[in-house]
């Protein structure tokens, strides 16, 4: 029977499980079900048994119960940490941060990390230093990205919740993909640094894959933090307002099904949003399909390439300061290398730019917000891809290579041809990390191969009390369809 975090938890602090228990049971899964999904990239076994071992009972909330960081960020000192990447394969992190400090004193024990994409560049999972993440459902198929490590993790029953992180839909997709919840909270919702405070010019925040509500609303409830020090501080919500129990009011509800770069939508992603969509009809809540998307998809892409571009190209600086060396072609992949050197040509004037843009689209959405209190989309354009997908074409390879040779547009033309196919699958989930709005991926479709379908709601900043009573409403209804092995 499957058991959440939220209950072991409790089973421990009532001496029904030992921690010790829980965190040989999933050594014991993972030792049987890493050699076929590749979601575990590095261990610490030997280190989380002698913590449960001597664990300390201090009422904690998450007391005893295994858990995986991401292999991107969430820093343990002590740990290699290798963020997907050849140049951090065998350097250890000389700090832990906040958020695992915070995860540690809510008694998780930490087991090692998951898969990631090189940086958490891509949608998919599929690093050259660690290789592909399997889907748990279908391991013919990629988990996703960028959390798709964490993703097979839960999905497969290794752990009941890992942790993630969502720059641009990388806690969404996989979620989609593996038939699991994924929320993104809202920008400055999650405790932050030392290490990084803006995360991607703000657009990332770190959170967790689940299996139930109630794990997701615990946790971000302990996890939520109003940090004055920080750039986006966001007020904590109280324990009445996320874990209110009073009766859905009639909602306004948005509904979107183009595409916000005019790609095709599938079938199975429109029958899942709709299926939602009938169903907040059936119980009384007025539905609106828009005709025309409130945001340019377009622009609002190509900016975020160029915000991506300039953060690695500061990112690439400080690891030279750090390896005391300059990186080269040979030190990263090929995308990696092409997001750098043409984030090197952008001006501070072409980033602020696009840094007001956000602020632009925020308030569109803001004011979408004023007419629908949910806006319903799909999560993904298309079911989890095949294990290798987005290969690049021997032409494009040859231009990415010799990717200095080109003037600063051509760059950023490369760029949008290097992510065009990925973006057509995955089109839905960038604007709510560039927004700062939460948004959350439930699983309720499954096609007829079997494959996992998420929808996506999205709410104003700060109204994760709203979605997750949505969360638990369609739980208790039995509309989710999580994999639960």
């Amino acid at each position: 029977m499957f058991l959440d975090a939220t209950t072991l938890g409790q089973m421990v602090l009532s001496k029904e499980i030992s921690p010790l228990e829980l965190v040989e049971e999933s050594i014991q899964k993972a030792t049987l079900l890493n050699p076929s999904l590749n979601a575990i990239v590095y261990t610490q076994y030997e280190e989380a048994i002698e913590k449960a071992k001597r664990f300390s009972l201090k009422n904690q909330p998450f007391a005893g119960v295994p858990l995986f960081l991401k292999d991107l960020g969430q820093e343990q000192k002590g740990s290699i940490c290798t963020y997907g990447s050849l140049l951090f394969k065998d350097i250890k992190s000389t700090q832990t941060d906040n958020f695992v400090k915070r995860l540690e004193n809510l008694g998780f024990i930490i087991l090692g990390r998951t898969n990631t994409p090189e940086f958490g560049f891509k949608t998919v999972s599929d690093s050259l230093l660690h290789g592909p993440v399997r889907n748990a459902v279908n391991l013919e198929r990629n988990a996703g990205g960028s959390s798709g490590g964490a993703a097979a993790v839960v999905a497969s029953g290794i752990t009941p919740i890992a942790a993630a992180s969502d720059g641009g839909g990388s806690i969404r997709i996989p979620a989609s993909h593996n038939g699991l919840i994924g929320l993104k909270p809202s920008r400055g919702r999650v405790i932050v640094g030392p290490g990084s405070y803006r995360g991607w010019n703000g657009a990332t925040v770190h959170f967790a894959m689940t299996k139930t509500v109630q794990d997701t609303r615990n946790l971000l409830f302990h996890m939520q933090e109003c940090q004055m020090g920080s750039p986006f501080p966001l007020p904590k919500l109280s324990y009445e307002q996320l874990y209110k129990t009073e009766i859905i009011k009639p909602l306004r509800v948005a509904v979107l099904l183009q595409s916000p770069v005019g790609e095709e939508v599938s079938k199975d992603s429109v029958d899942a949003v709709m299926k939602i969509a009938h169903f907040f009809e059936n119980h009384g809540h007025s539905v609106t399909l828009l005709q025309k998307d409130p945001v340019d998809g377009i622009a609002l892409q190509k900016g975020f390439y160029i915000i991506s571009a300039v953060e690695a190209a500061l990112m690439f600086q400080n690891i030279e300061r750090q390896l005391g060396r300059h990186v080269t072609r040979d030190d990263m992949e090929l995308m990696t290398w092409a997001i750098y050197r043409s984030g090197l040509d952008i001006s501070g004037m072409e980033y602020s730019k696009v840094a007001s843009s956000w602020d632009n689209y925020a308030e569109q959405m803001s004011q979408l917000h004023e007419q629908y209190d949910v806006l319903l989309l799909p999560t993904v354009a298309q079911a989890a891809p095949s294990l290798h997908p987005y290969e690049l074409s021997a032409e494009l390879q040859s231009k990415l290579i010799r990717i200095d040779d080109f003037t600063k547009d051509q760059k950023q033309q490369l760029l949008w041809e290097m992510f065009e196919e990925s973006v057509a699958d995955t089109p839905f989930t960038q604007r709510f990390n560039i927004t700062g709005q939460p948004a959350i991926s439930l699983p309720v479709h499954r096609t007829k191969d079997g494959l996992p379908i998420g929808v996506q709601l999205a709410v104003a900043k700060g109204r994760e009390d709203l979605l997750l009573q949505i969360a638990e409403w369609f739980e208790q209804e039995q509309l989710l369809q999580v994999t639960k092995q």
